[in-house]
């Protein structure tokens, strides 16, 4: 990650150096990032803990929905897991709404003696910043959340994890199934077209289905994608409609960034693969699930606590790689994925941590039929969705640098919105 930041302020101090000596017209400078960078990617050693230090904290937790909820079921595992394995004490608060219902559970949760409290939805954002400036004692920590680096408040951070590294390999998967079913005759290279289900048409969705898409393409080249979008992070039945709707547009294969079942049963009931998200559905779904990445919030969580416990600063931002254990897969559905997935995905993970292969590669990609050097993108959030960094350096989107959370927006071709 330093290494990125460092690549990235070079390039910055190369350009502006190059602009400044010009006798012609100069170009429009770009200008540096607004906000200083703040981005940890940094495990925690536990075993450094001492007994005195563990029994200093007690953990918060604030879930959008309860364990029905594939995602938040990701992170109550992880919370509970991370908890357990330092030893310290935990409140856990479920079905807390986007609202002002999620302020009113931080300050039960700080009354109740918790000195740190986690919130695990895009939408607690602002409620969770609403009380760190009540609570200056307190560490307020947030997923998926976009404004810990321009908000300057020292006790609230966010954090989340390269999982755009989890879907393209995800996408590997797929492609490698598109081409089983093209070897087979099941269908023909111009009918292997993926569907995915969005929750909303966000940065975090986009760079997901994006990367999805890449990973998919890199090995099956005649593959498209038609995306649906939910505006719901959680609903069986939209998501159940929304797969059917894709399955009738000729889609071959689904996958999704929602949070229930919906998708996966409808897709069982009707032989469609998918590749899923947060979990394993092998056993639900034994006959269509290939595969499913995930963020291991463990990682981060111990973080979290070990620091505080500490007494040392918690990072604005805190990124999980597959690097170091944050982002991952899990097991490969043998009887459905495509023979030689393991290893194709063993190769490809090799070569994602060594660098060799970028996600974001603008030489993987074109909008408009045209390649895709300069990209302005919304990371400092400021509330007014402006355009502010340059996030292409080097030759690809500088995904989860300027801050943790996605912000890579960009409509690549291959990729249909069918709902716009």
């Amino acid at each position: 990650m330093k290494k990125i930041i460092a690549l990235v302020l070079a390039a910055v101090m190369v350009f502006a150096l190059c602009a400044c000596g010009s006798k012609t017209a100069e170009p429009e400078a770009t200008p540096e990032p607004t906000f200083p960078f703040d981005n940890d990617s940094t495990p925690f050693d536990i075993s450094t803990l001492t007994a005195d230090e563990v029994k200093t904290v007690k953990v918060g937790f604030i879930f959008l929905h309860d364990d029905t909820s594939t995602y938040d079921l990701n992170f109550m595992n992880a919370a509970k897991e991370a908890c357990k394995n330092i030893g310290v004490e935990y409140v856990l608060k479920t079905n807390i709404p986007e609202g002002q219902e999620c302020y009113d559970a931080a300050a039960e949760l700080v009354d109740a003696g918790c000195n740190i409290v986690f919130a695990d939805s895009f939408g607690h954002e602002s409620f969770m910043i609403q009380a760190a400036k009540e609570f200056p004692e307190v560490q307020f920590c947030h997923a998926t959340g976009t404004q810990a680096h321009s908000a300057g408040l020292p006790n609230f951070h966010n954090a989340f994890a390269t999982i755009f590294e989890g879907r393209y390999l995800g996408g590997v998967a797929a492609g490698l199934k598109l081409n089983q079913m093209i070897e087979e005759g099941k269908i023909t290279a111009d009918q292997a077209k993926i569907g995915y289900i969005g929750a909303y048409p966000y940065a975090e969705v986009k760079s997901g289905y994006t990367s999805f898409f890449l990973g998919a393409r890199s090995v099956c080249p005649s593959a498209t994608m038609e995306v649906t979008f939910t505006n719901s992070w959680f609903s069986p039945d939209l998501e159940k409609e929304a797969a059917i709707k894709l399955i009738n547009n000729g889609c071959v294969l689904l996958s999704e960034h929602a949070d229930s079942m919906g998708a996966p049963t409808e897709c069982e009931d009707k032989g469609i693969p998918f590749v899923f998200y947060n979990g394993s559905a092998a056993k639900d779904c034994p006959n269509t699930f290939i595969v499913a990445s995930r963020i291991n919030w463990v990682t981060f969580m111990e973080v979290m606590i070990g620091r505080v416990a500490k007494g040392e600063t918690l990072n604005a931002d805190w990124t999980g790689t597959l690097a170091n254990g944050a982002v991952e897969l899990t097991e490969i559905n043998e009887n459905v994925a495509a023979p030689g997935t393991a290893e194709k995905l063993e190769e490809v993970k090799k070569a994602l941590i060594a660098g060799e292969i970028k996600v974001f590669d603008t030489s993987t990609f074109t909008v408009g039929g045209k390649a895709v050097d300069s990209y302005f993108a919304d990371v400092n959030d400021l509330g007014t969705f402006t355009p502010d960094t340059e996030s292409i350096v080097n030759g690809e989107f500088a995904e989860s640098v300027f801050r943790s959370a996605p912000s890579f927006d960009i409509d690549i071709d291959g990729i249909t919105n069918i709902d716009a």
